[in-house]
């Protein structure tokens, strides 16, 4: 079987970069991008900091009002996704004059197999030199590079030298490379699954490639052996190509902490008609419909059901949800933050069934007549009854 070559691009601090770049009095000054932090009073996370602001412990994801705890000198500035997409697409744009194969993970990221095109560039070392190179002059920004023969080597790699980093893994040395890393570097092993092997005094992937399958097996049922697959350098996944979307979901965050029934199925219902119109838009439908709670003190669960068969209906969606929540026990906790996913895409166009009921008639009907009411006079002109307005 021939060499792989696969490459993981990592755009640096993304959103903080683009801001710093288009305005220089932020060069050099700790950026956090995210919600408010309303006097370390706000509400909602950091989507992403600066390389400043991480040396005060800020990070994606925490809490807007522990990042301003930890440093209220910094700039806070809402996100401007517009912005950000531009800049995306531009150097998506730069990414298909390497190659056609390109995996985008997402706004800020993405996997691409020059397995086929690294000749035209004289080595694969060369050809990611190169991007690296040509985002940086046509964009201003940097990007950190991991070249593998394995998706999840790459993406370890990538993440190895921050910012403008570049690691090379050669071939045939992926397990050499793992072995002295944390098992937490492993792509997709959650938390509590490695504070599970850790117990154990597995701490790093070596460690981890070394434990018998059937130990795993009992650990974490068929993904034990995936897991020492992983760990032992095997991973077979291959670039899927881009313009399939794997997922459209929508969350909101409440202004205060609730447990009232109303605004939170309120809120549930605009969710799931936000989620519906997107789909539509997209021409797309799903199976597979996932409920995110989020509860006071951070703790997020998920809980999901499958269909048999797909919708982009809103009815169909809020059902499935309402459902899910119904069975969540939130143990007398009051509600953060909701979202609502549907994956296992297809095209809408797809008919899974021979015959079409007259309610998905009526439903198309009435999707129809919103979309072209809001069509004319805006998203806010119609929102169901019940929903939540801003959502």
């Amino acid at each position: 079987m021939p060499d792989r070559y696969i490459v993981h691009v990592d755009m640096d601090a993304f959103f903080a970069a683009v801001e710093q770049r288009d305005n220089p009095a932020l060069l050099g000054r700790p950026v956090i991008i995210g919600a408010d932090p309303k006097g370390g009073r706000g509400r909602g996370v950091v989507s992403t900091c600066s390389y400043e602001a991480r040396k005060y412990g800020v990070r994606s994801a925490m809490p807007v009002s522990e990042a301003w705890r930890r440093c209220p000198g910094a700039v806070f500035l809402p996100p401007d996704l517009g912005k950000y997409s531009a800049v995306s697409e531009k150097i998506s744009r730069i990414f298909y004059d390497f190659t056609p194969d390109i995996e985008p993970v997402s706004i800020d990221e993405a996997f691409l197999d020059i397995t086929g095109s690294w000749r035209l560039f004289g080595s694969p070392r060369a050809a990611c030199l190169l991007i690296k190179k040509r985002v940086k002059e046509e964009t201003g920004l940097t990007a950190s590079v991991g070249l593998a023969p394995t998706k999840m080597a790459a993406k370890i790699a990538s993440d190895l030298e921050k910012p403008d980093g570049f690691v090379e893994v050669p071939a045939g040395k992926t397990r050499e490379f793992l072995a002295p890393l944390d098992i937490g570097r492993i792509w997709g092993l959650g938390p509590k699954a490695a504070g599970v092997l850790r117990v154990k005094g597995v701490n790093t992937i070596g460690r981890l490639s070394r434990m018998n399958s059937g130990e795993l097996a009992e650990l974490f049922g068929k993904h034990g052996p995936e897991l020492l697959a992983l760990a032992s350098g095997r991973d077979d996944r291959e670039v899927a190509a881009a313009g399939e979307a794997k997922s459209v979901g929508n969350e909101a965050t409440f202004d205060a902490d609730t447990g009232d029934g109303v605004e939170i199925d309120a809120a549930l219902l605009a969710l799931c008609d936000k989620v519906s119109s997107r789909l539509r838009s997209d021409g797309l439908k799903g199976r597979t419909i996932t409920l995110k709670v989020r509860l006071e003190g951070f703790v997020t669960f998920t809980r999901s059901v499958t269909i048999p068969f797909a919708t982009n209906f809103t009815e169909i969606i809020h059902a499935r949800i309402r459902e899910l929540y119904g069975a969540f026990d939130r143990r007398g906790k009051k509600v953060r933050l909701l979202g609502v996913k549907v994956s296992g895409l297809v095209p809408a166009a797809v008919r899974e069934s021979l015959f079409e009921e007259e309610t998905d008639r009526k439903l198309e009907g009435v999707h129809k007549a919103i979309e072209q009411i809001r069509g004319k006079f805006g998203r806010g002109a119609i929102y169901r009854a019940g929903g939540r307005k801003g959502v």
